[in-house]
């Protein structure tokens, strides 16, 4: 069971419950309708990136979905937080790539995509033998794996919010959905 495609969402959700807080994000996200099971940051090779619509359109409700996942909740009122997800993509699509789930207080969606982004990135470097100073910052390792040739591409996908100001709780998500081999080959 290798999934070939891969969907990304996020949502945010209050409440005054942390658990209906966290449904409400997911239903944002488009994913409360799903069974969903963490696995692990290995992005299979070859596997792509499709559109949030259309893998939703391949997927009955209550299926059950391997997701990696990220999340956070406070019910701290002006608390800043942040969940995200990093995807590294190696060249050649006989390599796997790196996914990392990454969930902070007090970064912007900016600061937590971007260090979600560099860890998927570290570990996919590492993995290909690429060497780098850990202590360099993030644009500068970036030029340093494009000029490897070895990583095609890294991006994230990032949910932000500030904790409700009258107390309820606040939770963001981010997610990477892998889509089940049946459904997936069908695109």
């Amino acid at each position: 069971m290798i999934p070939e495609r891969i969907f990304l969402t996020k949502g945010v959700g209050r409440h005054k419950e942390k658990l209906q807080s966290f449904e409400m994000a997911l239903r944002q996200a488009d994913i409360a309708r799903y069974n969903l099971v963490r696995v692990s940051s290995i992005l299979p090779p070859g596997c792509k990136i499709i559109p949030r619509k259309k893998a939703l359109e391949l997927l009955p409700s209550g299926q059950i979905i391997f997701t990696v996942f990220s999340e956070n909740s406070t019910n701290e009122p002006n608390r800043l937080l942040a969940a995200s997800i990093g995807i590294a993509v190696p060249t050649g699509k006989e390599r796997y790539g790196y996914l990392s789930e990454h969930h902070s207080f007090g970064q912007t969606e900016s600061m937590a995509g971007d260090y979600a982004e560099d860890l998927a990135a570290t570990m996919l470097a590492s993995t290909l033998g690429i060497e780098f100073n850990i202590d360099d910052a993030w644009d500068e390792r970036k030029e340093i794996y494009k000029m490897h040739n070895q990583i095609v591409r890294t991006s994230n996908i990032t949910q932000s919010a500030i904790g409700d100001k009258k107390g309820l709780w606040t939770t963001v998500i981010a997610a990477a959905i892998f889509l089940p081999v049946h459904q997936g080959s069908l695109l």
